[in-house]
């Protein structure tokens, strides 16, 4: 039997009762797909439930306010989709009178969507035989075919891409995208992938071979910058404190404490002598110390962020304040959101 009848008809039988597997809605598929980027499933499940309940439709999360979209988003990270999903959002219902772009070619015109959520939308709510290609899918091919190109290479991502084409099912393309990839989270894992029973052990060229562990080939291409943020945490009477809207980079417009970022790890020593420090307190007189005696790593794909967070009680400053209480309204990084979980003001 065809490898794609096979995980078809695998899929049919063991499928995982995921909610938005029970609609076609196209705005709701686009949510689901935009979550599970780089979330695992559990986790996104839990997000896209709020999401749908608090956004049920497209006009509503268009509605929306990023601070809104955000702070529901918060702790999943990545916060650029949920910054893209609320742009288009907006650009559906304001230049598509609400209307979800109905092939491949338009909805990969989205913000934020790329070939793989634009094939999955497409295929899955239209009917459109367009492949998927993602981290399963690559490992499914490469490991049954024996395809040592590297998957993020240019070669690696067009040749894929024509191999999972030749094996969509033009009738139930959706089926197909959904089984593939379903048998790659489940079966065909990155590690301890269940080969003994699998349904295509027979004729996998990894598994014949042995090369199960070595495939999928990736290129290593990383590299991890390092990053030193110190964050300066006021607290004043009357449980008062400060915090700031972050205007670029990953966490562009969430809210965080005033940050002063140093080219390496500093002390205490080190902090009262830094210029933007001297700015914030303006010889004021204050007490600092180290939340936990702790440095904290934060590491994201491309960099690791080593903070601290410098507690600095002082009588008033001339920044504007907010209540300690308030803080959990606004979207904050994960990173500053562990710290308010842990830091009692007292």
């Amino acid at each position: 039997m065809k490898i794609s009848n096979l995980l078809i008809q695998w899929y049919l039988s063991n499928k995982r009762n995921l909610p938005w597997r029970k609609t076609l809605d196209p705005y709701k598929i686009w949510l689901s797909e935009i979550i599970l980027q780089q979330t695992r499933v559990d986790q996104g499940t839990a997000y896209y439930h709020k999401f749908t309940e608090n956004f049920p439709t497209v006009f509503d999360l268009a509605n929306a306010t990023e601070e809104e979209v955000l702070k529901l988003w918060q702790g999943l990270g990545y916060y650029s989709r949920a910054r893209n999903l609320h742009f288009s959002a907006k650009y559906i219902v304001n230049n598509l009178n609400g209307e979800f772009p109905s092939t491949y070619s338009e909805i990969i015109k989205l913000k934020g969507v790329g070939d793989y959520t634009a094939s999955a939308i497409a295929s899955i709510c239209f009917n459109e035989a367009t492949a998927v290609v993602d981290g399963n899918v690559y490992r499914v091919l490469a490991r049954y075919f024996g395809i040592s190109t590297a998957i993020n290479s240019t070669k690696g991502i067009k040749e894929f891409k024509n191999i999972a084409q030749e094996l969509i099912v033009a009738e139930q393309p959706g089926t197909f995208n959904q089984a593939i990839m379903e048998y790659g989270a489940r079966v065909c894992k990155p590690q301890n992938p269940i080969c003994d029973t699998c349904e295509l052990n027979n004729s996998c060229v990894a598994f014949g071979k042995n090369e199960i562990q070595n495939l999928p080939f990736k290129e290593k291409k990383i590299k991890i910058k390092k990053r030193y943020f110190n964050y300066i945490v006021f607290k004043m009477p009357n449980k008062i404190t400060v915090i700031e809207k972050r205007i670029s980079g990953i966490w562009q417009n969430m809210y965080q404490f005033p940050l002063i970022e140093t080219s390496k790890e500093i002390d205490i020593e080190e902090l009262l002598s830094n210029k933007k420090f001297d700015e914030l307190f303006q010889q004021k007189k204050i007490n600092v110390k180290l939340f936990n005696n702790d440095l904290i790593v934060h590491k994201l794909s491309h960099q690791h962020i080593y903070t601290k967070f410098w507690v600095v009680e002082v009588d008033n400053c001339e920044l504007d304040t907010i209540k300690w209480s308030e803080i959990g309204k606004y979207p904050v990084p994960k990173l500053v959101d562990n710290f308010l979980s842990e830091y009692k003001f007292n």
